[in-house]
């Protein structure tokens, strides 16, 4: 319970703070800042107008707190994720493959608060979190390939940059295509694919790339 501090005399607030901010969450989610109204707010979060106001301020101010604990609690969740496994494709599967599960989670609206809605929305604060967080993600990426190349695991030339912006590339798509109705099992079986793909030698792509051109030379010529 939340103390009631700054407000006139008369009965506290008897809700849980964080637990409303969880239940906001779930509203934005669902509908989008733009369709999101007060009263959605107020009956998905079970608080009083008055409270509302006074506790968490406009539905932008709330908005901005939603979206910055959803990022903490996430982030943490993806950094275990990408970190605990013992190798590196096993950490770039395991990363892809919690970005499936986070965003098929039953109960919950499909896809991502950070992929399908915080960026719709018009806000020059919002789009500045959403940036910072984006980087730091990737940079989390990079220095996963960066211990893997000091554990000889990767070459020394892997393009750590490129690759970690791939590999965010496809958070983004296996969110979207959660969204979009596509199944957990369906997404794991591209997601485990994936990780094989981004973690393959510049040379093995090199290769795979001229493959098509070669055997359409092949075809002009007979």
């Amino acid at each position: 319970m939340i103390r009631s501090t700054g407000r006139p005399s008369g009965r506290p607030r008897k809700f849980d703070e964080l637990e409303a901010v969880d239940k906001a969450t779930r509203v934005f989610w669902a509908k989008g800042f733009d369709g999101v109204t007060i009263d959605d707010l107020v009956a998905g979060m079970g608080v009083g107008r008055p409270s509302l106001y006074a506790v968490f301020g406009d539905k932008r101010t709330l908005f901005l707190r939603v979206v910055k604990t959803y990022a903490e609690k996430k982030g943490a969740l993806a950094a275990k994720a990408l970190f605990s496994p013992p190798t590196v494709r096993a950490s770039i599967a395991g990363f892809l493959k919690f970005t499936v599960e986070s965003s098929t989670e039953d109960g919950c609206p499909a896809g991502c608060l950070l992929v399908c809605i915080a960026p719709l929305v018009d806000d020059a604060e919002v789009r500045q979190f959403m940036q910072t967080a984006g980087a730091a993600v990737s940079a989390m990426v990079e220095r996963r390939f960066r211990d893997a190349i000091s554990a000889g695991e990767l070459p020394a030339d892997f393009p750590v940059t490129i690759r970690a912006t791939q590999v965010i590339d496809l958070v983004n798509g296996l969110t979207v295509r959660a969204r979009m109705g596509a199944s957990r099992k369906t997404l794991l079986g591209d997601a485990e694919e994936a990780a094989g793909l981004v973690l393959l030698s510049r040379e093995t792509n090199r290769g795979r790339s001229s493959t098509p051109r070669k055997a359409r030379a092949a075809r002009r010529g007979n």
